[in-house]
């Protein structure tokens, strides 16, 4: 079994749990349920921002815990202040250490696209993301088939949030629709969570020109950033990089100066 296969499992043991403890009618009730969408693609082509989309990660299945201390409003806001496109907040707790109520706290607080990174399966899920705040949700091409992607996006559209569709490798375009926003490649291969930014390089040619391409995961360096948007990438969704800093505001604003 994949490390893919492990969260895929335990996120479905979550979701018996959570249907039963919150109804979609409750979702439905949220004050945040009906907000105004704050359009993450619009940032990322807004040549006054970076294109970075910057992640709070506090661990993650293959280096355990990556930064448990960094308080997480003030890291978003932080990043958003020096030049963020958006931000992703992961919300998996298990795996990831993180929760809804990052994001609800984040939402009530802030003003800048949320990307909700969690592993989706379900429609329940799709309007969760909705009620408790997230702009644009996350949809895995590894987890999920090609129907589901379809159902699952054509949920968030009607609801006014955007989709970002992940994919690894090239067969799995084949699962985009019309009503996916952008398109992430992730270099990191979720079933053995190695890492090779070539897979953007590879694959962008490959990816449609009418969605906006994001590069996803082992960005390193500004150099990386600057070669990828050579070949067609708009944003660049970075996590690790910041969050292994003392300070990732710190980090994520000197990394930004490189940019320039």
């Amino acid at each position: 079994m994949t490390i893919l296969d492990k969260i895929v499992e335990n996120k479905k043991k979550e979701l018996e749990v959570l249907t039963g403890l919150i109804t979609v009618r409750e979702l439905e009730s949220s004050k945040l349920f009906c907000r105004e969408i704050i359009s993450l693609s619009e940032f990322l082509l807004n040549r006054n921002r970076t294109g970075i989309i910057a992640e709070f990660k506090r661990k993650s299945p293959s280096k355990g815990i990556i930064n448990s201390s960094s308080p997480v409003i003030e890291v978003t806001s932080g990043y958003f202040r020096e030049g963020a496109s958006g931000v992703s907040i992961l919300t998996d707790t298990q795996f990831f250490g993180g929760s809804n109520a990052d994001l609800l706290n984040i939402r009530e607080k802030s003003n800048f696209p949320i990307l909700r990174k969690d592993f989706i399966l379900d429609e329940y899920q799709v309007i969760e993301s909705r009620a408790i705040g997230a702009d644009v949700i996350l949809l895995i091409a590894a987890a999920l088939e090609k129907d589901k992607i379809l159902t699952l996006s054509k949920l968030a559209r009607s609801l006014g949030m955007e989709v970002l569709l992940e994919v690894h490798e090239a067969d799995e375009l084949d699962k985009v629709n019309m009503h996916i926003n952008l398109i992430g490649v992730n270099n990191r291969n979720l079933k053995t969570f190695e890492v090779n930014t070539d897979v953007s390089e590879m694959l962008a040619e490959k990816i449609p020109h009418e969605f906006l391409k994001i590069s996803e995961s082992g960005i390193s360096s500004s150099g990386v950033i600057k070669h990828l948007r050579t070949v067609g990438y708009d944003g660049f969704l970075i996590g690790e990089k910041f969050m292994c800093s003392y300070d990732p505001v710190k980090a994520f604003s000197h990394f930004v100066k490189d940019l320039i």
